[in-house]
């Protein structure tokens, strides 16, 4: 045994000292790679390229950047200038779901139009529980005779609205596009600057003013000024704000809605940056990083609004699409020597250790693993739910060991619904957490769920399994896929709001119910939903179900399946 060992340790301690030296010469060159890069830029986004590119060279002087203009617009959707990048804006890509057009863009801002009113406006309570739908604005804007907030909100009120909007071209088509009409059928609207605008809003209480985000909130603001109100809009037009649509209650909340698909489109002009294929240049990939992180304060001063943190690290996943969890990266690098370490004790202890670990799994109980792989169909006898460990409304379980700790996790159900992960955020060991308190984000090509804490406690460790092998999430829930380990604060009187397996098992059942109306509402209010996909014959459920649906669909479960729980 001994023969087989010593070589294998010797490989192992060799591959370790290779890869700590890798990345002690890496820890060396902290500062970003340097290189030429040519980036183009479409002359209405010239003016804040050029502001990225001198913002970028104060930090990264050594940096050698050209910025030239494209004449062109239908160059930057058909980009084929080598591996060089553009800077366009929605207008000019005629793709941006990426079906046609340049063969790789990511988002890296946007210009949002909006409707906003005065807080003076008797009506505010009625607008904020109705909203205004996109039929009804149409319709008053086009017949003077109809500007009255009576054809807004659909009664017999005579009081009139007066409309009033920014003197810019992008604006202005934006709104007509999104009333369907032509510019010069917008005759009952008042065209007024920035200035004028605010004035108008702040003197008429009857007023709708239609302007950009970034005109009416400051840099960076988490919360709308106390002096305008964001008119809501009645997307689908039901006569009532549903909870799909309520999105307007800060800053960050409307940004995310606008994201994902709860904003109307015609309102909606991204900026995109387009290349022909991923770019690979450590140059180009590093200029990138930073407008998606640092250099997102700039965008307001022409106009474009920050993206929600959420979405910039969705297109951050578009340019390093192997990078799987993290925290940063020195926490990457050391949790890669930890796991080095483990395997090298494990080899040094021998074979007794894993097989021990195979025996114990082995004799576990088949309720505590989960399938293998997934099945097709998805139904109450699909679900996993083991005896010994107390749950939670938030689909998170927790289990104490016999040295004190409580390991937690998710459960079987929730990886059922959401499919495989792709990548998973992670709090650091030490962290305190109380029991509601965000525990980790899930996340999947973009689309994330947050995940609460079962209890309180300290995280003494994290799973390192999850570092290189995420489908244990799916595979294995309440054994190889736990989450953290935790000292718990409050375990005696906090397990009391839990629930064991059989409570849980009839709790579950009823979610189940509920699961399917959820998404049987979904398809019926929204017909682009991919129902075959959903559904099987005899309507039943397929497996991974929220896998193949849009990010509005998995903040929708966050709401009612999640933050319901907590």
């Amino acid at each position: 045994m001994k023969t087989k060992i010593i070589p294998i340790i010797n490989l192992l301690l060799l591959g370790y000292f290779c890869f700590t030296g890798s990345l002690e010469s890496a820890g060396k060159n902290n500062s970003p790679p340097q290189g030429t890069i040519t980036v183009y830029a479409t002359s209405e986004v010239y003016d804040l390229t050029t502001k990225w590119v001198k913002e970028y060279q104060v930090t990264n002087p050594l940096e050698n950047i050209q910025v030239s203009t494209i004449m062109d617009p239908a160059m930057a959707a058909q980009f084929q200038s080598g591996d060089n990048i553009c800077f366009t804006s929605s207008g000019n890509d005629p793709s941006p779901d990426g079906k046609q057009g340049s063969a790789f863009q990511v988002v890296v801002g946007r210009e949002i139009i909006v409707p906003v009113i005065s807080p003076k406006n008797p009506f505010l309570g009625e607008i904020e529980q109705q909203g205004i739908s996109r039929e009804a604005l149409a319709r008053s804007i086009q017949s003077p005779g109809k500007m009255t907030w009576g054809s807004l909100l659909n009664n017999d009120l005579a009081n009139p609205v007066r409309y009033y909007i920014l003197n810019n071209d992008v604006v202005q088509s934006g709104v007509a596009d999104f009333i369907g009409t032509g510019k010069s059928e917008m005759g009952g609207m008042i065209s007024l600057n920035r200035e004028e605008l605010i004035t108008a809003l702040q003197k008429d209480p009857y007023a709708v003013c239609f302007c950009r985000l970034t005109d009416i909130i400051q840099p960076s603001s988490v919360r709308f000024p106390e002096s305008v109100r964001l008119m809501p809009i009645d997307k689908n037009g039901s006569g009532k704000m549903e909870y799909m649509e309520k999105i307007y209650g800060d800053v960050q909340e409307f940004s995310r809605g606008v994201w994902i698909g709860k904003y109307p489109r015609e309102l909606i002009h991204n900026l995109y940056c387009v290349a022909n294929g991923r770019p690979q240049d450590e140059a180009d990939l590093a200029f990138l990083k930073w407008v998606l992180t640092s250099g997102q304060e700039y965008l307001p001063i022409t106009g474009y609004s920050e993206m929600a943190s959420n979405e910039q690290q969705a297109q951050l996943n578009k340019l390093f699409p192997l990078q799987i969890t993290t925290p940063t990266t020195a926490e990457s690098y050391a949790g890669g020597r930890v796991v080095i370490f483990i395997l090298i004790g494990l080899v040094v202890i021998g074979v007794i250790v894993p097989l021990f670990l195979r025996k114990f799994r082995n004799d576990k109980t088949t309720s505590m693993k989960s399938k293998s792989g997934p099945s097709a169909i998805f139904d109450e006898q699909s679900i996993i739910v083991p005896g010994g460990l107390y749950f939670d409304k938030t689909h998170t379980w927790a289990f104490m060991e016999q040295d004190g700790m409580v390991k937690i996790g998710i459960d079987d159900f929730l990886q059922h619904v959401i499919g495989p992960v792709t990548r998973i955020e992670l709090k650091k060991p030490g962290d305190g957490i109380k029991k509601g308190d965000l525990l980790c984000t899930l996340i999947q090509k973009g689309k994330q769920l947050d995940i609460y804490a079962p209890v309180s406690g300290r995280i003494t460790g994290q799973n390192e399994l999850l570092l290189f092998d995420l489908s244990a999430l799916n595979r294995s829930p309440y054994t190889d896929g736990w989450i953290y380990s935790i000292e718990p604060d409050n375990w005696v009187r906090e397990i009391s709001f839990l629930s064991m397996a059989e409570k849980y098992k009839s709790w579950l059942w009823e979610e189940f119910t509920r699961l399917k109306d959820f998404l049987a509402t979904l398809i019926q209010q929204n017909a682009s939903l991919p129902a075959p996909v959903i559904l099987q014959e005899g309507g039943q459920l397929r497996d991974h179900v929220l896998t193949d649906l849009e990010p509005a669909v998995w903040e929708d479960f966050q709401i009612k399946f999640i933050n319901a729980g907590r």
